[in-house]
C-alpha cells in the first residue's frame, strides 16, 4: 500500500521512502504537498491523489482507503468475507451492548481469533471448532470455557446466516462439548447476608443497593443493570424484567425494603438522571453498566467467605445473591412452581435443584393420617 509524493517541480511520482525526487533532486516537501496513493486488495486496486495533506495525515487516508476497499470487496452476497472482519465490522457493534459482550471478546481474542480469525465463514469447518475446543481444553481451561467460547461462534454465523453473510450450516451444529455440572450450590444464611450488606454499604451505595435488589427481588446483574425508570411500577410495587436471559419478560415483586431503597435513590437523583429512558444504575460517565464494581469481589474476600475455597460453585459471587434468593424461598416452604415463576426459569428442571431444601410436606401429609 505504498504513498507516492508528487514533486513540485518536475511532477515526477516517487515514493516517499525517498526525501528528495530522484528525477530532479528536489526536496522532499516538509509540510503540505500532493500524494496518490494506491491500495489493493483481493486483487481490487484504488488510486487516489490528495493535495494540501502532510505525510502523517497521507498515512491516515491510506488506512481509511484499504478499509473502504475492504469493504466494499465483501458486499452481501460475498461468501469469502474473513471470520475477524465479519466478527469486528459487524458483530461487534450488534453485541456490544451485551452484558455477556466483554467475555464474548475475551473469548474471541484468546481463543477463536487464532484458529479461525483469517479463515472466510464458507471455508470454516467442524475441524476447525473442534480444534479451538481442543486448544481450550490442553491448556487447562473447563469443559465449561470451551462450551462457552463455541456458543460464541456459533452466534456469530446465526447472525451472519440472518444478515446475509453465510447460507451454509453453521459448523458449530456437529461439535459436542461434555456439559459440566456448573449449578452453584453456596447460598448465604441470614447472618452472612446481613454482613455482606452492612459491608458494602461501607464502600458503596450503588453496589450495595444493586446487591440488596438482587439478593430479595433474586434479579441477575444484567436484569438490574438493564433497569430503566420506567421499569419501576412503585403503585403495584412491581418491578418489570424485560429481555432477561431466557428471553421471556417478567415481573418482580418488590419487598419493602427494595421499594425504600428505589424510592430514596430517586429522590437523590437530579432529574436528568430520573427520566423514565434513563437507567436506575449507571456508570460514572452516566452510561449503562457492564460489570459488577470490583468492591464487591473486595468485600466477598474481606469477609473471608471464599476463603480455602477451590471449587467455583462454593464461591461466592453477585449470583449467589440470586441463588440464595431461591434458596430461603425454598426453605420456607414455597412451592417448586412458584419459585420458578419469581426466578424466570425457562423449564422446571431449572428450578429442581432448590427442591431439596424444601420443607418434605410428603411425609408430613402421611403422618397426618395417623
Amino acid at each position: 500500500m505504498p504513498i507516492y509524493i508528487v514533486c513540485p517541480t518536475c511532477k515526477n511520482e516517487y515514493s516517499s521512502k525517498h526525501k528528495s525526487c530522484p528525477k530532479c533532486n528536489t526536496p522532499r516537501p516538509k509540510g503540505v504537498m500532493t500524494v496518490r496513493i494506491h491500495v489493493n486488495h483481493n486483487y481490487k486496486t484504488v488510486r487516489k491523489e490528495f493535495t494540501g495533506v502532510t505525510l502523517p495525515q497521507a498515512k491516515q487516508l491510506e488506512t481509511k482507503l484499504k478499509q473502504a476497499l475492504i469493504d466494499s470487496v465483501y458486499s452481501l452476497t460475498d461468501k469469502k468475507i474473513p471470520f475477524d472482519l465479519f466478527f469486528e465490522k459487524k458483530y461487534v457493534p450488534y453485541a456490544k451492548e451485551k452484558v455477556s459482550f466483554p467475555r464474548e471478546e475475551s473469548y474471541y481474542r484468546l481463543w477463536i481469533k487464532p484458529v479461525i480469525g483469517n479463515k472466510s465463514l464458507s471455508t470454516i469447518s467442524p475441524l476447525d471448532i473442534e480444534k479451538i475446543k481442543r486448544n481450550i481444553l490442553q491448556a487447562g481451561r473447563s469443559p465449561r470455557t470451551a462450551e462457552y467460547a463455541i456458543a460464541v461462534v456459533r452466534q456469530v454465523f446465526n447472525k451472519a446466516a440472518e444478515w446475509g453473510f453465510y447460507s451454509g450450516t453453521n459448523p458449530v451444529k456437529s461439535v459436542k462439548v461434555k456439559k459440566a455440572d456448573n449449578r452453584r450450590l453456596r447460598f448465604l444464611t441470614k447472618e452472612e447476608a446481613k454482613r455482606l450488606l452492612e459491608e458494602l454499604k461501607k464502600h458503596s451505595q450503588q453496589v450495595y443497593e444493586m446487591a440488596y435488589i438482587s439478593l430479595y427481588t433474586g434479579m441477575r446483574f444484567g436484569e438490574i443493570a438493564n433497569l430503566k425508570w420506567q421499569d419501576i411500577d412503585f403503585q403495584n410495587k412491581l418491578i418489570h424484567v424485560k429481555d432477561p436471559k431466557n428471553r421471556t419478560s417478567r415481573v418482580a415483586y418488590m419487598t419493602d425494603g427494595v421499594e425504600q431503597i428505589l424510592t430514596q435513590r430517586k429522590e437523590r437523583l437530579p432529574n436528568l438522571k430520573t427520566k423514565p429512558e434513563s437507567f436506575v444504575f449507571f456508570t460514572k460517565n452516566g452510561s449503562k453498566i457492564i460489570r459488577i464494581s470490583r468492591t464487591f469481589e473486595r468485600v466477598v474476600n474481606k469477609l473471608g467467605f471464599n476463603d480455602g475455597i477451590t471449587d467455583p460453585r462454593d464461591k461466592v459471587v453477585f449470583h449467589t445473591l440470586r441463588h440464595t434468593f431461591a434458596s430461603w424461598l425454598a426453605i420456607q416452604g414455597t412451592p417448586i412452581y412458584t419459585i420458578k415463576e419469581l426466578m424466570g426459569h425457562k423449564t422446571l428442571a431449572m428450578t429442581e435443584r432448590y427442591s431439596h431444601l424444601i420443607p418434605d410436606t410428603k411425609r408430613e401429609a402421611v403422618k397426618k393420617l395417623e
